[in-house]
C-alpha cells in the first residue's frame, strides 16, 4: 500500500534513471519501491555478463550472449546500451513504451553512460545517482558480497573514481545510509515532479475550462 495518493493526471508515467557506484545499494532499493508503492514498473535490462547466485532471467536481467546482444542493437530494440566491466548493459524500448503508456513511473537502473543517452533522447527524465554514505562503506559493501575477486573490486573502484566526475549531469544525488528512510525518500522525490507545472498541463486546461464555464454560468 502506498503510503501517498496517486497524483493526479498520471495518464502517462514519468521515465526515472538510477545510476550508483556499484556496492551502493542500487538493487535493493528498487526492491523497496516495488514492494512498496503500486504506481512504479521496474525495467529489465539486458546484459552479457554471467548470472550471479541467486539471480534469474527475465527477473533481474535478460541474459544473453554477445552475438544476440550485438542483433538487439542492429534491430533498434534498445533504448540505450553501455560497455561496463567487460560486458554490455542496454534497456529493450518496448515494454519501456508500454508501461509508460500505462501511467506507470518506469525505473530504469543503468550505469552512467547509459543515463547520459537516455537524458539525451528523453530531456523530462529524472536522473538520480545513488551513493553510500563514505568510499570505506563502499569497499565494505562489494568485499561482503562474496562473488567477486579483488582484481574486480579494483576495477569497480577504478570505474567509481571516473563516475564520480561526471556526477553534476545527475538531477539528484541520493546517499544511502538507511534503506528504509532512502526509499521513502526516492519515492518523495520522483513524485514531486508530476507536480511540476509543465507536466500538468491537461490538468490546468480543465481547471481553467471550469472556471470559465462557471462564471459564464453565474453571470447569465
Amino acid at each position: 500500500m502506498s503510503e501517498l495518493h496517486r497524483p493526479f493526471n498520471r495518464d502517462k508515467g514519468m521515465l526515472v534513471v538510477i545510476s550508483g557506484f556499484s556496492g551502493s545499494g542500487k538493487g535493493t532499493l528498487m526492491k523497496g519501491l516495488m514492494d512498496n508503492y503500486d504506481y512504479y514498473s521496474l525495467s529489465i535490462s539486458a546484459t552479457t555478463r554471467q548470472p550471479r547466485p541467486g539471480e534469474q532471467e527475465g527477473r533481474e536481467y535478460f541474459f544473453v550472449d554477445k552475438d544476440r546482444f550485438i542483433k538487439m542493437i542492429q534491430n533498434d530494440e534498445l533504448l540505450e546500451y553501455a560497455r561496463y566491466v567487460d560486458n554490455y548493459y542496454g534497456t529493450p524500448k518496448s515494454y519501456v513504451e508500454q508501461e509508460l503508456a500505462k501511467g506507470k513511473d518506469v525505473i530504469l537502473e543503468i550505469e552512467m553512460q547509459g543515463a547520459l543517452k537516455i537524458k539525451a533522447k528523453y530531456p523530462d527524465s529524472v536522473l538520480v545517482f545513488i551513493t553510500p554514505p563514505t568510499v570505506e562503506e563502499l569497499i565494505r559493501r562489494l568485499r561482503n558480497r562474496g562473488t567477486e575477486t579483488e582484481e574486480v573490486i579494483c576495477k569497480r573502484l577504478e570505474k567509481a573514481t571516473m563516475e564520480a566526475e561526471g556526477i553534476e549531469a545527475y538531477d539528484y544525488i541520493l546517499v544511502n545510509d538507511n534503506l528504509d528512510k532512502t526509499v521513502k525518500h526516492l519515492n518523495y522525490l520522483i513524485q514531486d515532479q508530476h507536480m511540476r507545472v509543465s507536466n500538468q498541463i491537461r490538468f490546468l486546461e480543465d481547471i481553467r475550462g471550469q472556471l470559465r464555464a462557471n462564471y459564464a454560468e453565474m453571470n447569465k
